[in-house]
């Protein structure tokens, strides 16, 4: 990991390209046509320079002001380090280096394996789709080594590494239709478990580092839970309860407990099956007519600290890196600014990370153009624009707010950062920013009816001019009910709507009028409401209220 010190001090910046072109050279050996011998000295020369110069620069300030020396380091050269382990030096360029990583991989399997009907519905699927295995191993290639680094630390089977294979095909932006994200497809209540952030700004669930972190610390807990890694990865699909529940199940019938005796969802059936497909396929591809990219044993991306806010567009163009390649080592990102104190770290490929480093220091100009605001109160998404300085229209674009919504007060919201400004968004806000909306509508009240003889749910919508779905939640009946005559009748509605109801409840009373439904039946709003006698020529009771003014 490279330490990134002040990007505002160039004589820091030249030191710092020292270090990251000294961890070039014990990490990655360039081409030769890509780094000329001539320039590599020039390099070194200028770097040498610019880091004794920037030695010399720090002592100065350390004599003259103790406090500043105190607070700034020593050196702005920082020791490459690999972030699994900080302890060992980075050496790229060993004969390790060289190792063919599917090989790695497939030294260590451990996972017993299974050898059923859907195992070989698996081999077929992905045998009769050379070109889709293609694209998932390509775009896995940028994850594969640091996952079954990950692995083999915690002395786990290899296997455990291609299950993104079958969680989402290595794309860390995939959401399911439960709302499952990221490459290992974390739920949000899983993910907030194990420490995956979900915010405003950020989602851990697709962070590569973070989620790979989680996903391994979940199969290691259920492995400890049920001793076999066959139930551990059902588990991992259908639910650590749901696993247990079934075992019980079959042990109250005296039968056996193994993955493949368990009563299960099809798709939890198909999950280790589909798991142990795309196994035998990295162990033998030519069996299966698949030809596997060829994958080298070390890094492809370097973790970049970032001590201050940057907008996503800058860092994209500071690194000379595609946005779509961007996104597939940072994806965590949802605004487009990232929070150095909620996402202190970019993941960027080697060439383009010292590429980044090189750039940022000699930038002119602000880092980033957008901040955090919190709504002090309710406000309509127009009087939040005008008070932050922006068009209503953008405001609502960046933040995602509907039409006809209002943004609470505590919500967070992305604005332009005054150009002023030279501070960055606390971490408070950047690990806790939420967004609340609420209906922009007028407050409601509560009207109870009596029903008549022919109210149904679609009738009392239609009355009150509201939909089916909501009398009947309000009334927690079916949207096709019929309402007992004499059943009381729960609506809400605007007070102005409830003023006029009740306007017309006294007038009907005062006149001796009852209201009549479109079946030709008294109101139920003003159930014989008149002071005058029934059919039979009884003297009818009094009305009762209809309209409740309760909240």
């Amino acid at each position: 990991m490279i330490s990134l010190p002040s990007l505002r001090r160039p004589a820091s910046f030249a030191a710092l390209l020292l270090s990251l072109w000294l961890a070039g050279c014990a990490t990655v050996a360039p081409p030769a046509e890509e780094l000329p011998e001539d320039d590599v000295s020039d390099i070194v020369r200028a770097a040498e320079s610019a880091a004794s110069a920037a030695a010399a620069s720090a002592s100065a300030a350390a004599a003259s002001s103790p406090a500043s020396a105190a607070s700034e380091p020593a050196s702005a050269v920082a020791a490459p380090i690999d972030p699994l382990r900080p302890d060992e030096k980075v050496d790229l360029g060993s004969a390790a280096a060289t190792v063919d990583l599917w090989s790695r991989l497939r030294r260590g399997f451990a996972i017993p394996d299974l050898d059923t009907p859907l195992v070989q519905k698996g081999e077929q699927y992905y045998a009769a789709r050379p070109d889709y295995v293609q694209r998932m191993t390509t775009r896995g290639s940028r994850y594969l080594f640091h996952i079954v680094e990950e692995v083999e630390r915690r002395g786990m089977p290899t296997e455990l590494a291609l299950l993104p294979f079958i969680e989402s095909a290595f794309n860390p932006q995939a959401v399911s239709s439960a709302k499952a994200s990221g490459m290992w497809q974390f739920m949000p209540a899983t993910g907030k478990y194990f420490e995956l952030r979900q915010n405003v700004f950020r989602d851990d669930r697709r962070d590569v580092l973070a989620s790979t972190r989680a996903a391994l610390d979940y199969l290691g807990k259920l492995y400890g839970m049920f001793g076999d890694w066959h139930l551990a990865l059902a588990a991992y699909n259908w639910g650590e309860g749901s696993v247990q529940r079934a075992i019980r199940r079959n042990q109250r019938r005296g039968l056996p407990t193994d993955y493949l005796s368990l009563r299960m969802p099809d798709e939890t059936q198909y999950y280790v099956p589909k798991l142990q497909a795309v196994k035998n396929l990295v162990a033998r591809p030519s069996d299966f007519g698949i030809t596997l990219p060829p994958l080298e044993n070390h890094p492809y991306f370097l973790s970049v600290p970032i001590e201050r806010d940057i907008d996503v567009a800058l860092a994209v163009s500071l690194a000379g890196v595609s946005r779509e390649e961007f996104q597939t080592l940072n994806p965590q990102m949802n605004k487009p600014v990232i929070l150095a104190a909620g996402t202190p770290q970019l993941l960027l490929p080697y060439d383009n990370a010292s590429q980044f480093i090189r750039n940022i220091g000699s930038h002119q100009g602000p880092l980033a153009t957008w901040t955090a605001w919190v709504a002090p109160t309710t406000l309509h998404p127009s009087e939040a624009a005008k008070r932050v300085g922006m068009e209503e229209a953008e405001l609502r674009e960046v933040n995602k707010i509907p039409p006809s919504m209002l943004v609470r007060a505590g919500s967070t919201l992305l604005v332009p950062r005054a150009s002023t400004s030279r501070s960055d968004v606390s971490p408070h806000i950047a690990d806790n920013a939420v967004m609340s909306l609420t209906p922009d509508q007028p407050p409601l009240r509560r009207v109870s009816l009596r029903a008549g003889k022919r109210d149904t749910v679609a009738s009392v919508a239609r009355r009150y001019k509201v939909s089916p779905s909501q009398v009947a939640n309000w009334n927690q009946v079916s949207a096709g009910a019929r309402f007992k005559p004499g059943q009381t009748i729960v609506v809400y509605l605007a007070q102005k709507a409830v003023r006029g109801k009740a306007a017309s409840v006294r007038a009907g009373a005062r006149k001796g009028v009852v209201k009549a439904t479109s079946a030709g039946k008294a109101s139920s709003g003003s159930r014989k409401a008149a002071s005058g006698k029934t059919a039979k020529g009884k003297k009818a009771a009094p009305a009762k209220k209809s309209v409740k003014n309760k909240r």
